[in-house]
């Protein structure tokens, strides 16, 4: 079998065999952790979710992921139950509760709650969401830093807005797991997707970025989850005189790159190895490494 690894692979930690997760105001150990058959978000995927990473005791860029958290709440007609404050409440009880301080990351989800009857139409959940939080201590490996991620441009698309919008932050995940599916099928790690118009796009997982001839590239946006992570990559470029293009690119020339990585919460900045086969780069990947090193300073700047 073709050894697979991911941009969220961790180092085993014993201690999340004993996390305690909040389920709807309750904090049981995981064991205990449970959510009804006719929820919303088990039988139709029906439900947004926010993944967010504590740096010394502060969550990293929390207005932006609430901002996008209830955007995607707010264009799918879920109503929170709850304020910002609420939400910031529920994650320092939780985080409390689980003794955390550093290197955790969180899993927000939000469905539209149980349904009186296993179909489709939303008028059905009528006991109010459910808010589940689950936070885990997690480092990402550090050797995806120096052996890289493995990418397979596959025939799963990234939609269009007006079908399920790449955006929402949705718990229907299928048309990304099917991306990845084809990936592993390919003997890569990770998918590598194209927008409708075959322009190179994201991950299945993760926002993607290309260097060449020193510029860095990425797609427009058109298409992909409004990634923070991403966002920050793209200011910070602007501020440090980094030449930075938010454009539609091929394959071709996603081939060419002098170096390639992925942005996300969880692993920040993650190098490309290679894509469909091909090497990117040489290895040295000094662009690339000058991002992280700003978005580490940046990171200790709004946890400090």
């Amino acid at each position: 079998m073709t050894d697979h690894t991911t941009t969220h692979a961790a180092d085993e930690d014993v201690r999340n065999r004993d996390i305690k997760i909040y389920v709807n105001g309750d904090i049981v150990h995981r064991d205990e952790a449970k959510v009804s058959v006719y929820d919303a978000g088990f039988m139709l995927g029906d439900g947004i979710w926010e993944g967010m990473r504590l740096y010394n005791g502060t969550w990293a860029f929390f207005d932006e992921h609430m901002d996008r958290f209830f955007n995607s709440c707010k264009a799918i007609s879920l109503d929170v139950g709850m304020d910002r404050a609420g939400i910031a409440d529920a994650l320092r009880r939780t985080a409390e509760a689980n003794d955390m301080h550093e290197d955790v990351h969180c899993r927000l989800m939000l469905t539209r709650g149980i349904k009186d009857k296993p179909f489709q139409h939303p008028s059905l959940s009528t006991t109010g969401p459910t808010l589940v939080i689950i936070m885990e201590h997690s480092k990402p490996m550090d050797r995806l830093q120096s052996k890289g991620i493995r990418l397979a441009s596959v025939p799963q698309v990234r939609g269009l807005p007006h079908s399920q919008d790449p955006k929402l932050n949705s718990h229907s995940k299928l048309n990304c797991i099917i991306a990845c599916l084809q990936a592993e099928a390919a003997g890569a790690d990770e998918a590598l997707m194209l927008d409708p118009h075959g322009f190179v796009n994201t991950t299945n997982a993760c926002n993607f970025f290309i260097v060449r001839r020193g510029e860095v590239w990425t797609s427009t946006g058109d298409y992909c989850m409004n990634g923070v992570t991403r966002q920050k990559v793209i200011d910070l470029c602007h501020e440090n005189g980094i030449p930075m293009r938010e454009k539609n690119f091929s394959l071709y020339e996603a081939y060419g790159a002098d170096e390639a990585f992925l942005t996300g919460t969880f692993g920040a900045q993650t190098p490309v190895a290679e894509i469909d086969g091909k090497a990117i780069g040489t290895g040295a990947r000094p662009v690339t490494k000058r991002i992280q090193a700003l978005y580490k300073e940046l990171i200790k700047q709004h946890t400090a």
